[in-house]
């Protein structure tokens, strides 16, 4: 098993955990609603703490029953997670997408500059058997003992040094 895999299951065991232990242990039995939510255990303390407070505003809308107000809470839960979601997608996609991008480009110089290096040895070879080929044929003078010839003026039109 991977890291990786280890990590997850490891993760997955905690979230379980989390989900189980409250129920199995009982927290919550001597409650009248025992996973009730913060709002209503706000509410409860402070009228048992100050039965006379007054709230300050109150709710824009108030659902009719539990049941609506908790499908509302998932509703909204479930927006959140797909807004978070879209953009830790998009931040990873945006992320794949330029690595791909460096990777091509990579690829593309390397073969790029491979083809060049290629081209230019294969053009400097040319040149130079042509540079030879110039020399070979041009103007020569007769050297005397050693029977060859050589050029009296290089392909680039500077004068070769005479041997004396």
């Amino acid at each position: 098993m991977s890291r990786n895999a280890k990590i997850n299951a490891l993760l997955l065991f905690v979230v379980a955990a989390l989900a189980v232990l409250p129920l199995a242990l009982g927290l919550g039995d001597h409650k009248e609603e025992p996973f009730t939510g913060a709002d209503s255990e706000a509410e409860t303390a402070i009228t048992e703490i100050r039965p006379d407070y007054e709230p300050w505003f109150s709710p824009l809308y108030e659902p009719p029953s539990g049941e609506i107000e908790s499908a509302l809470f998932a509703l909204q839960a479930a927006l959140g997670a797909g807004v978070l979601a879209y953009y830790f997608g998009l931040h990873r996609g945006r992320r794949q997408g330029e690595l791909r991008a460096l990777a091509q480009r990579g690829t593309t110089n390397s073969t790029t500059s491979t083809t060049s290096t290629a081209a230019n040895t294969s053009t400097t070879a040319t040149t130079s058997q042509s540079t030879e080929n110039t020399e070979n044929t041009g103007n020569t003078e007769n050297t005397g003992n050693t029977g060859r010839s050589r050029p009296s003026e290089s392909a680039s039109g500077a004068s070769a040094p005479e041997r004396t």
